[in-house]
Formats: C-alpha cells, sequence, structure tokens
C-alpha cells in the first residue's frame, strides 16, 4: 500500500477474498431464496414501499399498501392528493407527516418529468424528495434488476460484525461493499445480510451459537459464551 500523506505505510484492512467467499458461500447455502420483503407489483409501488418502510416494519407496510395503491395508482394520483388525506392513509407506518410530505412531493416530480415513471438511474432517483441510495438502490435492484448494495440497520449491522467494514456511515459502508462483493450479488448479498440480521445477528442479544458465520464473526470471537 502507498504511504500516506506523513510518510507512514498505509494498511489494508480489507478481509481476504478467502474470507469473503467463504462467507458467500455460507449465505447461498442457508439463504438461497433471500429477497425483498416489501409486496410490489411495479417500481412505484416499491419506492412508495421503501418511503413507507423507514421506522417501520415490512409488515406493517405490506398491511397499508394494498389499500394505498389501489387508491393511487399513478405517481400523479399521489401528487394531487391532498396532503391530509394521504397523510391518514399512511398514518400507521409512522413519521407519516414527513412521508407524506415527501410521496407527494416526489411523485409531483416524477408525473412532471418522467411521465409517472420511475428512471431506473441512481443518480437521478438520488436527487428526488425523500429518496436516499438506501431507498434507490432497493428499486433498482429489485424493480430493475440494477445491482446495488442496500445499507439498511441490519446490513451496516452484520456487515460489521463479519469485518467486512469498519466504518458506519452507510455512504462509506457501501463503499467498502462494493469493493469486495461481485457486482452480480449486490442484490441478493444485500437480501441475505437484511434476513440473517432479522433471524440471528440482532442487535441485543444476537444468537451467534446458531448463526452459520460465527467462525467469520468477529463479535462471536469477542463474545463467546457471553450472549447465548
Amino acid at each position: 500500500m502507498p504511504p500516506d500523506k506523513k510518510g507512514r505505510k498505509a494498511t489494508d484492512n480489507r478481509p481476504s477474498p478467502q474470507k469473503v467467499k467463504a462467507i458467500l458461500d455460507i449465505l447461498d447455502l442457508h439463504y438461497p431464496d433471500a429477497r425483498c420483503s416489501l409486496q410490489f407489483n411495479n417500481p412505484l409501488e416499491l419506492l412508495i414501499a421503501t418511503i413507507l418502510s423507514a421506522q417501520c416494519t415490512d409488515v406493517r407496510v405490506n398491511q397499508v399498501a394494498p389499500v394505498l395503491f389501489k387508491k393511487y395508482p399513478t405517481a400523479g394520483a399521489y401528487a394531487e392528493a391532498p396532503i391530509e388525506q394521504l397523510e391518514e392513509d399512511i398514518r400507521s407506518t409512522g413519521f407519516f407527516r414527513n412521508k407524506a410530505r415527501n410521496i407527494k412531493a416526489c411523485c409531483g416530480i416524477l408525473h412532471e418529468r418522467f411521465g409517472g415513471e420511475v428512471p431506473a438511474d441512481l443518480d437521478v432517483l438520488v436527487t428526488l424528495p425523500g429518496i436516499g441510495r438506501k431507498t434507490a438502490n432497493v428499486v433498482l435492484g429489485n424493480a430493475f434488476q440494477i445491482p446495488g448494495i442496500v445499507v439498511d440497520t441490519h446490513v451496516a449491522r452484520v456487515s460489521a460484525r463479519l469485518g467486512l467494514t469498519s466504518h458506519k456511515d452507510p455512504d462509506k459502508i457501501e463503499q467498502d461493499l462494493v469493493t469486495i462483493i461481485p457486482k452480480e450479488k449486490w442484490t441478493v448479498f444485500s437480501h441475505q445480510l437484511i434476513q440473517l440480521g432479522r433471524d440471528l445477528c440482532r442487535a441485543r442479544k444476537p444468537m451467534t451459537s446458531d448463526c452459520p458465520l460465527r467462525k467469520h464473526c468477529t463479535y462471536a470471537l469477542e463474545h463467546s459464551g457471553r450472549d447465548e
């Protein structure tokens, strides 16, 4: 590695290719069918569902979504909806005022500039109200089959415990992961870590003894015998 600005030799903290491959193989074995748990029929529905999923469970979003999607079948319908009505329609997902405001503004732009269609372009998506890289990558990976790594709380937590990143900032975690995970696996890898995080690698009292990745997990090694 080249020296840093102070003349010190920089260190490469990235995991070895062998460790990454072993992790990917285990994830494929245990979570071969991992996929997006949000229910949708088209890119717009997935975009709306992903916005609603912030600070809300996918289960709750899937309860609200069918009625919402029927009531507002197009971007124009969301854009034209009275904000008070839209807030009431999504109230149970939490933070409903911010979400309603973002949905209405975002869909207004989609309706006016993109003919009501969701653009399959990351750089464009992140300019829309309420859309960050996480939401954009969810939509691109699952509605357009364009690979992307989704860094939610589960991916951030699990990737750190596995030693795949040392960062806490989602954008930096994404940058770390895209350099070590093959591009064609970005989307499924994200779903696999999310499922692992929900099932076993929980924020509190992770079930390390049951985790198929425990021998590759720095957290499991450091807390062996203390968290079960």
